[in-house]
């Protein structure tokens, strides 16, 4: 898979990205991030980027509004938003929930899903808050949340929940999410071809 190819494309990357920026050779147009020990402990990987930020109300204060940051509210669901920013947001477990709610509310018709793999070697309870050992097997960088860095064991039934409700509201109003990931476990959206689905809209 040749991610270079999504240079000119829109695009939203998702909390840590930019350990990928150099590999690829450009930043995503989007960077979302809601999590707290996420923004914690890499607010100014985050601040570093030229990305479009989305990011928690809660980071205020470690990510100023002047710095190219939209803060979202978060609020109590289960829903999908159709106006994130002014209405707030529905985590659903999932920061790629939130990117889809903002993917809809700025318009776009298709949404392509790379890298959701809904899988995690690390187990334990959902949401419950753990300190890292030693290298990540669960994301694209050993780094990600490499040893000593804190993050929160996935909920994956909360983000099915949510992920079906992307899914309805997409078709609802006649756009589509398609899951492009290779070797991926989430089943809640169509699959595509990578080369099908992104080499198609590249210019011949």
């Amino acid at each position: 898979m040749d991610l270079a190819t999504l240079r000119d494309e829109y695009t939203f990357g998702l909390n840590r990205i930019s350990l990928l920026f150099d590999k690829v050779g450009f930043e995503t147009t989007f960077l979302v991030s809601v999590n707290r020990l996420v923004i914690e402990q890499s607010a100014a990987e985050i601040l570093s980027t030229a990305s479009m930020k989305f990011v928690s109300w809660r980071a205020r204060a470690l990510l100023p509004e002047d710095a190219n940051v939209t803060y979202l509210r978060s609020v109590r669901g289960p829903l999908f938003s159709q106006d994130p920013v002014r209405r707030g947001v529905w985590e659903g477990g999932t920061v790629t929930f939130v990117a889809m709610q903002l993917a809809y509310h700025l318009g776009f018709e298709q949404a392509i899903l790379i890298g959701v793999d809904h899988s995690f070697a690390t187990q334990g309870p959902p949401n419950k808050a753990v300190t890292s050992a030693g290298d990540d097997p669960n994301h694209f960088d050993p780094s990600y949340f490499g040893k000593g860095y804190r993050w929160q064991l996935p909920d994956l039934e909360t983000s099915e929940y949510a992920y079906r409700l992307a899914r309805r509201q997409f078709e609802a109003a006649g756009r589509e999410i398609v899951d492009a990931t290779v070797g991926g476990k989430l089943t809640v959206f169509p699959m595509a071809r990578f080369e099908d689905v992104v080499g198609s809209r590249l210019p011949k």
